[in-house]
């Protein structure tokens, strides 16, 4: 089994110091020479180190002044309410999405299923980018039963939430009744889109949300940059 980089290695420490908020966001990091004696390697290896975290978003550099945290990992709690504003918004932090795609188009055969749709229904589809700061932490997918929600993509592309747009058809609320957490690396794709490196880590979460009757209203695929959300899982609403 390959060892991991001495270069990764430092690079995995700092980034969980800055989640643990040794270093605050605008916060100064150490300067090279200190972090050099710090791990016991050369400049040249923790430059590299720097330069990954870099990459990821999470520092940024001023020329003759040294190295600062951009921002630290949010905690995204994964609970019966899954609700991404209020979420960013209890952890300080200023919310947005952007709109990639919207679309109607046939369920596939899982979609359907979750769904509680007849093969080949038709869906509502609703790809965006999620952002804390101004700094993309998430793609996701929304998709909705099409018959149930007939305008829910005018009202998604006027609001962007899925909260609001589905107090528009009546769903004044709805809990989340299954969410999966898979481990996987970025695609080229996903990481152009998350300002990432392709290959780097990421947490995809698959998740089922039903209205107050137990009707699934939703079906949610969300990919969160590893390094810049961590997920907490609870039970309260």
């Amino acid at each position: 089994m390959a060892r991991t980089p001495i270069w990764k290695s430092i690079a995995i420490a700092l980034t969980d110091d800055i989640a643990q908020g040794r270093y605050e966001t605008g916060g100064k990091l150490p300067a090279e020479v200190q972090l050099s004696a710090r791990f016991g390697v050369n400049r040249h290896t923790v430059r590299r180190a720097l330069s990954e975290l870099a990459e990821q978003g999470l520092v940024h550099s001023r020329r003759g002044a040294g190295v600062f945290v951009a921002s630290r990992p949010t905690d995204y709690p994964i609970s019966r309410r899954v609700r991404f504003h209020q979420n960013l918004t209890r952890e300080g932090r200023s919310p947005a999405k952007q709109i990639l795609t919207l679309e109607t188009r046939a369920a596939s055969a899982r979609e359907a299923k979750t769904l509680q749709l007849d093969p080949g229904a038709e869906v509502h589809v609703y790809d965006g980018l999620s952002l804390a700061d101004g700094q993309p932490i998430a793609l996701f997918q929304s998709i909705f039963p099409a018959d149930r929600f007939p305008g829910i993509l005018e009202a998604l592309q006027e609001q962007r939430s899925v909260t609001a747009a589905l107090q528009k058809f009546g769903v004044e609320d709805y809990t989340r009744i299954e969410t999966r957490i898979t481990a996987k690396l970025a695609t080229a794709t996903q990481a152009l889109h998350l300002k990432i490196a392709e290959g780097s880590p990421i947490l995809r979460t698959t998740g089922v949300n039903a209205d107050p009757q137990g009707r699934p209203v939703e079906f949610g695929r969300t990919w969160f940059a590893g390094d810049r959300v961590t997920l907490t899982v609870s039970s309260e609403s």
